[in-house]
């Protein structure tokens, strides 16, 4: 189900610049190649190199972008744990049991190396023409009206690269792009630090566990946090002090011990090691022109929730679709701002809930260090502290509830956010659920189908119309808002089992535009034509024009100029 590719003219032939090849980049540049645009990926290391876990916790939604873009291997060689258990000292406070009510056959979430996903990337970026330049380390960046222009210290010395746009995913040392465009970085970094240890071992029932452990007495007043990899890897984290001396420890054998503290007597390799640090920072600026920030590069936050990737990734998909559509002529450039206003909400959002769990694990002052000790304490005896105890929120989407591309509909407002593990209710704003459908080409996913543009869902026919009639005047009341191609399905006839009625409760004459990142933009009325006009309108960020009507039925008549 390849989506519409845009429309090109001679100047706009040049690529898009996507500064960066983690997997943020990587996402981008598919992203923009899946929609029918040219690409040049630049990146300043010499070739790939797959050294270390990094980011490894991928969350249902990024699983599914990378899933449309032929990359359901990584699901599937993830690993989903199903129990998390929290202790504190030498006592377990609770366990809980990960259940999965999605209808959606893509887990919650999996542990995979960002070094796998990576490697797991990169043949598609091959297979969609994407050239990479490695070796290419971006020094400078200016910009005019028609496009972007990079320098690049190559191999061979100077390189100046144009393109229509920029994506910069150079991560937290991408400073270059940010100093260049005026935006500041301002922010919170943290003292302690954490060490990170992969290590390959049998530890048995540990192989579907996710461990966190308050203040053990073999780290104490600190945490560490275990989590599971494939094959048989396991990610421990200690958090350490700041003058923390990772070669000493292994020089004097305090390594070995703090390994030996948690996994006993079994035999284990290290794969891999590494000291970080960590800090909260968000960009002032996501959006300057013609060049994007992405990823690291726009936003860092605190590793508990596994925030970081999981955030990146719909950056990109956000800036894709959006890009593609202003180079194809179906929105004006201030469509590009709205990626601004929505991902740095959502980055000033991770970076609140990322920094009440990190004074939760690094209390800044004596009364946070109360409140700390007095709910860990209390927690051992009394459930009701349970859901106080914070180790982090696992990521989840942000909902664009408050963009002004979306179309508030009374009859379905945004209830806030949900408890833990919850979605919200389906309403203007939020990602639409993912069940199964059928099309002409057999069973898919819905949001597969949501993927390829505009899309108009329609609830049950109203009594005074025939269906063929409803779905006329839908289609028209939006193509005449737009020249993108616009797709209008009757939920009835994708609705495989009932699961898409029964998520959304449709109410008749009721139609849903979604939006080509699978966010639902409005519902309203499909009987009004000038309802429908206006919602495709306001979703694409540019000004409604009425759309004309036939004074014989008052439906929409021919297509207006957007």
């Amino acid at each position: 189900m390849e989506p519409p590719a845009p429309s090109t003219t001679p100047h706009t032939t040049e690529p898009v610049l996507v500064l960066g090849a983690g997997p943020v980049g990587q996402t981008a540049a598919l992203l923009l190649a899946r929609r029918g645009l040219p690409v040049l990926v630049v990146d300043e290391h010499p070739r790939r190199e797959a050294v270390g876990s990094k980011a490894i916790c991928q969350q249902r939604d990024v699983l599914d972008v990378w899933d449309w873009l032929g990359a359901g291997r990584i699901a599937r060689e993830g690993l989903t744990w199903d129990t998390a258990r929290t202790f504190y000292r030498d006592h377990e406070l609770f366990s809980l049991s990960l259940s999965d009510p999605g209808a959606s056959p893509l887990p919650p979430f999996v542990n995979i190396s960002q070094s796998r996903t990576e490697e797991l990337l990169d043949p598609l970026l091959e297979q969609a023409g994407v050239r990479v330049l490695w070796n290419h380390s971006v020094t400078a960046l200016d910009q005019d009206a028609d496009g972007v222009e990079i320098t690049c210290r190559g191999p061979r010395g100077p390189v100046r690269l144009r393109g229509s746009h920029a994506l910069s995913c150079l991560g937290a040392h991408g400073g270059v792009v940010r100093k260049a465009l005026g935006i500041g970085f301002e922010g919170t970094s943290f003292d302690d630090r954490f060490l990170i240890c992969d290590i390959r071992a049998d530890l048995g029932h540990w192989q579907r566990e996710r461990r966190f452990y308050f203040d053990p007495e073999w780290n104490p007043g600190r945490q560490v946090l275990i989590h599971p990899c494939p094959d048989s890897v396991y990610r421990i984290d200690w958090q350490v002090p700041a003058d923390f001396d990772l070669q000493a420890e292994e020089d004097d054998g305090r390594l070995e011990e703090r390994i030996r503290r948690i996994i006993g007597q079994a035999p284990y390799e290290i794969v891999w090691r590494s000291v970080y640090s960590f800090h909260t920072r968000v960009a002032d600026r996501m959006r300057v022109g013609r060049v994007l920030l992405l990823g690291d590069n726009a936003h860092l936050v605190a590793p508990f929730g596994a925030r970081g990737l999981n955030s990146g990734v719909p950056d990109a998909e956000n800036a894709a679709w959006k890009i593609a559509y202003v180079r194809s002529g179906w929105a004006g450039e201030n469509l590009l701002e709205s990626y601004h206003t929505e991902r740095h909400a959502a980055a000033l959002e991770n970076a609140d809930v990322t920094s009440a769990t990190m004074r939760f694990l690094v209390p800044r002052d004596e009364e946070e260090q109360q409140v700390r000790r007095t709910v860990l304490e209390r927690a051992v005896t009394d459930p009701a502290y349970h859901h106080r105890v914070d180790s982090g929120r696992l990521a989840e989407p942000f909902w664009y509830t408050d963009s002004d591309l979306t179309t508030p509909c009374p009859e379905r407002p945004f209830g806030g956010r949900p408890p833990r593990g919850r979605t919200p209710e389906p309403c203007p704003g939020v990602l639409m659920p993912d069940v199964p459908v059928r099309t002409d080409r057999g069973p898919a996913r819905l949001r597969q189908l949501l993927r390829r543009g505009l899309t108009l869902l329609l609830g049950p026919t109203p009594e005074d119309t025939t269906g063929p009639r409803f779905t006329e005047t839908v289609r028209t009341a939006a193509e005449q808002a737009t020249s993108a191609p616009v797709a209008v399905h009757r939920i009835s006839d994708l609705d495989a089992d009932g699961t898409l009625a029964r998520a959304l409760e449709p109410r008749t004459g009721q139609v849903w535009l979604v939006r080509p990142d699978a966010h639902i933009a409005a519902v309203v009325e499909g009987t009004d034509a000038a309802a429908v006009h206006a919602a495709v309108h306001t979703a694409l960020g540019t000004v409604p024009v009425p759309p004309q009507t036939s004074p014989a039925d008052g439906t929409a008549g021919a297509r207006t100029t957007p």
